[in-house]
């Protein structure tokens, strides 16, 4: 995963998630597999693991088997913008994300070179698959989203976990000991 210096995926800007999802994905596939990471908030092998049967309803499904220490299902609200790659992408049934051979999802290094290979074309430099869940749940923070609310999003079972999470911008440092009195 390439990092900031900090060892963290790096926060992109929202002119750069834009540049992403208008030049730099080429596929309706692979601009759904990223919108998924980014509007659920999710980990690269958790959209990965994603079959067609879970987005249903408006709901997306996130199984306790495939997320990080296999604790807890996570379900979400099926975003708009979510929703109109879906409806773009229209996958058969299965996998969500299917790889060659239709039998198993496509690989993280695959996504890892995909989501590389976009960057590259749009120009964007220190990112990686992480940084859409890490930008999505830093974006959700800094709306004033409350810290148990983005808990549930992301399923961090603990606030140390997901605080490495969200950057604080030196604007934001300003504002807050400008509204002491």
């Amino acid at each position: 995963m390439k990092v900031q210096g900090n060892g963290r995926a790096k926060i992109l800007t929202p002119a750069e998630i834009t540049r992403l999802f208008d030049r730099g994905f080429l596929t309706a596939r692979d601009r759904l597999l990223f919108a998924v990471t980014f509007y659920c908030a999710c980990r690269i092998s958790e959209a990965l693991a994603l079959t067609t049967q879970d987005i249903i309803g408006g709901i997306v499904t996130l199984r306790k088997a495939t997320t990080k220490g296999k604790s807890a299902t996570r379900t979400l609200p099926l975003h708009p913008m979510l929703a109109k790659y879906l409806k773009a992408y229209n996958p058969d049934v299965g996998f969500l994300f299917p790889g060659r051979e239709g039998t198993k999802p496509l690989t993280r290094s695959q996504a890892d070179l995909i989501f590389k290979d976009a960057c590259k074309r749009v120009r964007i430099k220190g990112a990686s698959t992480h940084s859409m869940r890490r930008t999505a749940l830093t974006n959700l923070s800094n709306a004033g989203v409350p810290l148990r609310v983005i808990m549930e999003i992301s399923g961090h079972k603990n606030l140390s976990s997901l605080q490495r999470y969200l950057e604080v911008q030196p604007e934001q440092l300003v504002k807050a000991i400008g509204l002491l009195k």
